[in-house]
């Protein structure tokens, strides 16, 4: 184990030349970042789990209960053992040859057996209430951490002149903000890093997930070999949108039509301009060419600056869904009123209206009789064709 570990922390791969990890050693001097303190975010991280859940219970679910969002959970399918074995067993999204099998086997029609089904599906959604308690609280800790963020960033040098990031690298001292800033954000990736999987289930789960684990690596590998600074500017240029949608997805769950498309668009400026323009012309170009002139290359920066890039890869990728959904959302606005968070959920499903609101209740009707049943099947193809997607799709 000895061996391993003086393996892992070879000096030669995390700190530039010349510089060994006694020279970083706390002093009464100054303080450094020490390994040994990311720790704390173990404890924490299940901290901010457990004030989320008070959060939402005593917080977010009265302002949802005050703004008339919906309590009950979408719409139960009528009970069924031949359709619940079909759902449970094969598959919950029949075709239409197992449609007709199904329709003739419990006589009803095969519309009735697709309301069924979406119906099914959306029981295993979240309602309205439990989307807006989520986005609630995200919107809460992303504006409390960019508040924090800028409080604390407009009173150092390096925010000013990035080339304070390396000027008397790698000696450096960590100051107290800068600890509490670097082990909340910290915390909170490793805290969604844990309630992913009990989370609202997106179709983005595996992106996010990479987001979340380059973002716990890039923290953790920047405080280890005190690139605290730069990182500090990553961590604020990538909250500064999160509010924003956030904020615009509980418009969206409270009908506030006009606050939605405005905050959409506020985000979507925001998100691009930050990720898009400011990051790579300010952030990734001191990381890669500043520090390259100040400091110099070694192991671990090669290994930093190939985090960020990566970080950027997703940025690019997220910022053409969202220039995907603002072209459809506009294309679709031209025959009426738009709504940028419905158009999403074809791409980015975090962003959707309430999925209960889809069906009607209705009773299933029994399959037509022989002599209707071949002027019944043109209807039946007709709305397989032009009837209302569900809202899973």
């Amino acid at each position: 184990m000895a061996g391993i570990l003086a393996w892992f922390w070879n000096e030669r791969f995390w700190l530039p030349h010349n510089v060994t990890w006694a020279d970083l050693k706390n002093t009464e001097e100054a303080n450094f970042p020490q390994a040994e303190d990311l720790y704390l975010a173990f404890p924490l991280a299940f901290c901010i789990f457990m004030v989320r859940l008070l959060f939402e219970r005593f917080v977010a679910k009265p302002c949802a209960i005050a703004l008339n969002i919906q309590t009950s959970g979408p719409q139960v399918a009528q009970p069924n053992a031949i359709l619940e074995k079909v759902f449970t067993a094969i598959t919950k999204h029949p075709d239409e040859k197992r449609l007709e099998g199904l329709s003739k086997q419990l006589d009803w029609d095969v519309r009735s057996i697709q309301r069924w089904f979406r119906q099914r599906r959306n029981q295993e959604k979240p309602s309205t209430l439990t989307r807006f308690c989520e986005s609630m609280w995200r919107f809460s800790f992303y504006l409390y951490v960019f508040t924090y963020g800028v409080r604390f960033l407009k009173k150092t040098p390096w925010l000013w002149n990035t080339r304070h990031c390396w000027y008397n690298y790698p000696y450096q001292p960590l100051t107290t903000d800068l600890h509490y800033y670097y082990i909340l954000e910290l915390s909170f990736y490793w805290s969604l890093m844990f309630s992913q999987f009990t989370d609202i289930k997106r179709k983005d789960f595996g992106i996010m997930f990479l987001h979340h684990l380059v973002s716990i690596f890039l923290i953790t590998f920047s405080y280890v070999n005190n690139m605290a600074r730069i990182g500090t500017l990553v961590l604020c240029l990538h909250d500064s949108a999160d509010a924003l949608l956030e904020a615009a997805k509980m418009a969206n769950y409270a009908k506030f039509q006009k606050m939605c498309d405005l905050l959409f668009v506020m985000f979507a400026m925001v998100f691009i301009t930050t990720r898009l323009g400011i990051f790579p012309l300010w952030v990734l170009n001191s990381t890669l060419f500043e520090s390259w002139e100040i400091v110099g290359p070694y192991p671990s920066w090669w290994v930093f600056n190939l985090l960020l890039l990566l970080i950027q890869g997703l940025n690019c990728f997220w910022s053409y869904l969202i220039i995907k959904i603002a072209c459809k959302a506009i294309s679709r606005g031209k025959a009426g009123k738009w709504n940028p968070l419905h158009v999403s959920k074809d791409d980015r499903s975090d962003i959707e209206s309430s999925s209960d609101e889809e069906d009607s209740k209705e009773t299933p009707r029994k399959k037509p009789h022989a002599a209707t049943t071949t002027n019944g099947t043109s209807g039946t193809n007709g709305y397989l064709l032009t009837g209302p997607c569900s809202m899973d799709d």
